[in-house]
Formats: structure tokens, C-alpha cells, sequence
């Protein structure tokens, strides 16, 4: 099975249209540029996409898998709006992902090593665009991404998959929050790094515990 990442960033070239409009629709949506609350017509994603309605109906089922959108009878999708549940439980789970594969890891220098060389591309790309919010978001999400698959475990990567888009659409949230500041999330990406090269599987579950906490809080959900 290939790396997990995101669906509008997986190769869609000879893809069935329902999964191209879903990956787009899904994109629009994390981003913010479909806002939470939005119906969705089949007719009208139809149209936008030059289909007909049955891949809109298909991409808009793949969109309530991933979370992203709820099916309302004979109206159409509505988009959802994360809630602060939503956040604390997805945030949980993406910590637990990664403090489990760190410590899965880490003990093999061999394994380690191969972590940290996936990790130096993303941290330069990160330092790179700390100006661009919306490319910056990206290579967050994908450090975090590389650190919860790089064991390889499938369950979690399918795992990953299903939540990817929920988690990105955080991610998005978190860096373009105007009290977001990129160089210290970049800083912080890169002390935990350090914590991998050092084996210190303790420090590493106790700074990604605080790391997602403290760069989640500046961006308002509605309460539940």
C-alpha cells in the first residue's frame, strides 16, 4: 500500500470522475474556500465538474466518509463544521498515531535514521514557506503524516487515510489563524525531530502532546 496522504494529491489521471470530484470537493471544503454550513446540490457539483449526477451522488458519499459533509434527503450535502469535540478527538488520535510509531521505531538506529532522513525534506520545505501560509500547511501536515506512517503499520495508514482530510482541514485552521506565527511551528517541528535523533521516545510524546494542544487553541469551532 502507498503512503497515505491526500486525496487531491494523490494522481487522478484515468480515475473514475466521482473520485476526481470528490478529492476537489474535498479540497475546496479543508481549505476553507466551500465554508462550513454550505448545501451542496448534486446538480450544482454536476455542473461544476461537466458530469452527470451520478458521480456528483458518488463523490458527495466518499465526502460524507471522510467526514467532511452530511447527507440530507432529497436536498443534498451539507458541509460540517468542526466541532471542539471533533478537534480534541481527532488531535488525540493523531498524537497517539504518532507517539506509538516514534517509540516503534526509534530503538533501531537503522529504522531511525530512515525517519529522519524522511523528515529533512518536509522540515526544509516548512522553513521555506514560512511566508505562505497555504504551502506551509501542507508540509505540516505532512510532517505529522511521515511520523504516524513511517512504521508502515497498514491499518494505520488506512487509518490515515479516512482521517486525512478531517485532520488537514485542522491543519489549515491552525496555520492560518492570525495568531498563528510559522516560524516558531516550524521551531517546534524541529525540536521534535531532535527528540527522535536522541531516542527520547518520553520527551517526544509530552512535546506532541503540547505541540498540538498550544498550535490548536487560536482558531475558534463551535462547542457541541
Amino acid at each position: 500500500m502507498p503512503a497515505p496522504t491526500l486525496p487531491w494529491l494523490d494522481s487522478l489521471e484515468n480515475r473514475p470522475i466521482a473520485t476526481q470530484i470528490a478529492a476537489a470537493t474535498a479540497h475546496r471544503i479543508t481549505t476553507g474556500t466551500i465554508e462550513p454550513g454550505e448545501l451542496l446540490r448534486e446538480v450544482e457539483v454536476a455542473a461544476r465538474h461537466g458530469a452527470s449526477r451520478t458521480p456528483a451522488r458518488e463523490a458527495m458519499l466518499q465526502l460524507e466518509t471522510w467526514g467532511l459533509v452530511r447527507l440530507i434527503p432529497k436536498k443534498g450535502a451539507l458541509v460540517t463544521t468542526p466541532t471542539a469535540r471533533e478537534r480534541e478527538e481527532l488531535l488525540s488520535v493523531r498524537a497517539m498515531l504518532e507517539g506509538h510509531a516514534v517509540a516503534r521505531i526509534v530503538p533501531d538506529e537503522s529504522r531511525r535514521e530512515g525517519l529522519l532522513q524522511a523528515l529533512a525534506p518536509v522540515l526544509e520545505a516548512q522553513r521555506t514557506t514560512v511566508e505562505r501560509p497555504e504551502e506551509f500547511a501542507v508540509h505540516d501536515y505532512a510532517f505529522h503524516l511521515t511520523l504516524a506512517s513511517h512504521e508502515g503499520n497498514r491499518v494505520v495508514e488506512e487509518v490515515l487515510r479516512s482521517l486525512g482530510p478531517r485532520l488537514f482541514r485542522l491543519t489549515h485552521l491552525a496555520v492560518l489563524s492570525p495568531a498563528a506565527h510559522l516560524p516558531d511551528l516550524h521551531r517546534e517541528h524541529v525540536e521534535l525531530t531532535d527528540t527522535v535523533r536522541h531516542g527520547d521516545v518520553t520527551g517526544f510524546r509530552a512535546m506532541i502532546e503540547e505541540h498540538l494542544r498550544t498550535g490548536h487553541d487560536a482558531y475558534q469551532v463551535v462547542a457541541e
